[in-house]
């Protein structure tokens, strides 16, 4: 009598598909790991060089915003080249920004400077060189330089038909200024549609024409 063992039963066919596919996803997952480890997700060139505080040439205006705009007058001094500007080419325009002001509305004045020659010109456009005057009638009512802290001087290049303004406007609390009110309280001007002009100097060239507006 033989005593080899019997030959093991074939298993179906489905059970060698099962190994097969564990198999392969086990080699699936091998590969997954070693592509995790060279590539590394969240640490890509960019998230590195935004870690350290440095900004990328895709957006440069998000931390190189100029602190004056192009159009503006300088506050501070500036280098300036050409010469002398001279009356007959300097238009000052006095400006502000509605021509009604309702109840507890304040006024916002600024100016407008613009070199209607042909060539390049200087002038002072700093707040030293400045004068903004508020009228009703032949009364004078307030004045920028009444109690004007730490004025400075600032040389600016006009050229020709570029106009320049104001970086930032001048709010009218609607009082009566002097040089004698600098502190504490001042009175109120008339306002229930009482009638104003505003008029504006700059480095002695003076606006035309006054900017009329109302209070209530």
């Amino acid at each position: 009598m033989s005593t080899n063992p019997a030959p093991a039963r074939r298993q179906p066919p489905q059970v060698y598909r099962r190994r097969r596919l564990m198999v392969l996803l086990g080699l699936v997952a091998v590969i997954v790991a070693i592509v995790l480890i060279i590539v590394r997700p969240g640490s890509s060139q960019g998230d590195e060089s935004d870690a350290g505080g440095g900004t990328t040439s895709a957006n440069p205006s998000a931390t190189d915003e100029p602190t004056t705009p192009p159009t503006a007058i300088p506050t501070e001094p500036t280098a300036a080249d050409g010469d002398a500007c001279k009356e007959k080419h300097i238009l000052v325009e006095a400006l502000t920004d509605k021509s009604v002001y309702e109840t507890g509305e304040q006024p916002q004045l600024s100016v407008t400077i613009t070199n209607t020659g042909k060539n390049v010109c200087v002038l002072n456009a700093g707040t030293k060189a400045q004068v903004f005057t508020i009228t009703s009638g032949e009364e004078v009512y307030w004045l920028s330089t009444d109690c004007q802290v730490d004025p400075i001087d600032a040389e600016v290049s006009l050229t020709p038909g570029t106009p320049i303004s104001s970086s930032v406007p001048i709010v009218w609390d609607r009082t009566r200024s002097s040089a004698e009110t600098c502190e504490g309280p001042r009175e109120a001007v008339p306002a229930e549609g009482a009638s104003y002009h505003l008029s504006v100097s700059i480095d002695g060239f003076a606006s035309p024409t006054t900017k009329q507006f109302q209070l209530y």
